[in-house]
């Protein structure tokens, strides 16, 4: 088990540390590969970052508890991100290369004309505190899948991650992440695979699997989603808010970029066929392992859903292929930690304390203090990876789409306006979060509009539309 699991993290450690071999010490190289990725690298590097330890861990946890309901949540989400792709990224991407900018936060700055506002300083803060906590989400998934597999503890597991990601990026920036990703993403799919396959056959095939899972109560209804309104009604609120959460793809920084950092405006096609082939296959087999987990793993009441798959794939496969299914699990994790750190890195040198890391030993040192703060979170966090990952996404979301979609409407807000939006949705998010409100409802979706109806009521009062 160890041998197959310690290969496949030396294969990942080479391909980054590669990448070496043709950086350039500059920002633009270092954060986003001198807008030279082909399109190929750059879907596969996205929806590899975008799946992340939340689709191995989460879904798979979370599809384990509701059941069918789930697939609600998959196809808004996946239509939601289809719909951002065909209306935002190839204009961030053409900001960032006109404007010379090396920063998700400043390219929005730049599209928006707040460069010179507190907007920038202001949301890298904010957005900095949430993406570490969205790595160190990442970091504790990791952790879960050794635990089970490997019996190793928390903070071993959290730390090996950490340095892993820590080398390569530090070698190479966003190339080696993007590097790494690729190679990352063949291990997932096919860890997925082999769990799914095992699993299926391991439960007898078809008519006894949907004997088992009919079996259940609610387990095969789609009405388990309807936690606000009972029936269709309830499912369409709940498809609406996730098609909501797909859409707020434009709002992860460690997303984004891999579009932004694409050789020319014309790969957008191509990249979006790697990205939604892999991300429908993959997310489509994460969905139905999570389903037959439940079967295999009955005892719902005393188990962490969160630890279905590490706990099937050693109960169903041999030593080697549980390493490699480890090996999957803990790519999805660092895929994704690899691209927030450097997310964090960037907001550092670029949109916080330029004088203090701008420069190119600066660079590394901001990647390397954001570790060092997405490990400590790891160690110390007791929420699960679901709703870590749920609530970093939501506050992200609420803090940039109401700016991009007032953007795409012609708008150019004052510096004080996109301030106001950003507070009001983040602050919504907390209020919802403290409040309670299950993870199920997307609150990502009420902070945006309420930002929105705060960014018209203010110009209403103000009396004056700022047009382009």
């Amino acid at each position: 088990m160890a041998i197959s699991f310690f290969i496949c993290l030396m294969f990942f450690l080479v391909i980054g540390l590669s990448s070496a071999r043709v950086r350039k010490n500059t920002q633009q190289d270092y954060y986003l590969a001198s807008h030279s990725v082909s399109p190929w690298l750059a879907g596969l590097s996205a929806v590899t970052t975008n799946n992340s330890g939340y689709m191995f861990i989460g879904v798979i946890g979370y599809t384990y508890a509701v059941g069918l309901s789930a697939s609600v949540l998959m196809v808004g989400w996946i239509l939601g991100d289809l719909l951002a792709s065909l209306w935002v990224h190839k204009k961030l991407r053409a900001v960032s290369v006109e404007q010379g900018e090396s920063s998700y936060i400043a390219t929005l700055g730049a599209w928006g004309g707040l460069r010179q506002s507190w907007f920038r300083p202001l949301a890298a803060a904010i957005v900095l505190v949430f993406l570490l906590a969205y790595a160190g989400a990442q970091l504790v998934a990791s952790s879960k899948a050794l635990q089970v597999l490997l019996d190793w503890p928390t903070w071993l597991s959290a730390s090996l991650g950490a340095l892993l990601v820590m080398l390569y990026c530090m070698a190479g920036g966003i190339r080696a992440s993007i590097w790494t990703d690729a190679a990352q993403s063949l291990v997932m799919m096919l860890a997925m695979g082999i769990m799914l396959v095992s699993a299926f056959n391991a439960l007898g095939g078809v008519e006894p699997v949907y004997q088992a899972m009919s079996a259940i109560d609610g387990f095969l209804s789609l009405e388990a989603a309807a936690v606000v309104l009972p029936g269709a009604a309830g499912v369409m609120v709940f498809f609406i808010g996730w098609l909501v959460a797909g859409f707020a793809v434009i709002a992860q920084p460690h997303i984004m970029v891999r579009f932004m950092a694409l050789s020319s405006a014309e790969g957008f096609v191509r990249a979006r066929l790697w990205y939604y082939l892999w991300f429908i296959v993959f997310y489509v087999m994460a969905t139905g392992v999570g389903m037959l987990s439940r079967i295999y793993l009955t005892d719902a009441q005393h188990f962490d859903a969160e630890l279905a798959l590490p706990s099937m794939a050693v109960e169903l496969l041999p030593p080697l292929m549980v390493g490699l299914v480890l090996a999957g699990i803990f790519a999805a994790t660092i895929s994704t930690a690899d691209s927030l750190l450097l997310s964090c890195s960037a907001f550092l040198s670029q949109d916080l304390l330029p004088r203090l890391f701008g420069r190119a030993y600066g660079m590394k040192v901001a990647t390397l203090l954001a570790t060092l703060a997405a490990l400590a979170w790891a160690l110390f966090n007791r929420q699960s990876v679901f709703a870590l990952v749920v609530l970093s996404w939501a506050m992200l979301a609420a803090c940039f789409v109401p700016l991009i979609l007032v953007l795409l409407l012609g708008s150019r807000p004052r510096g004080w306006q996109a301030v106001l939006m950003m507070l009001t949705g983040c602050g919504a998010v907390l209020a919802l979060h403290l409040a309670g409100v299950s993870v199920d409802l997307f609150f990502g979706l009420p902070a945006i509009l309420l930002a929105l109806l705060v960014y018209w009521c203010a110009v209403r009062l103000s009396g004056y539309w700022p047009a382009r």
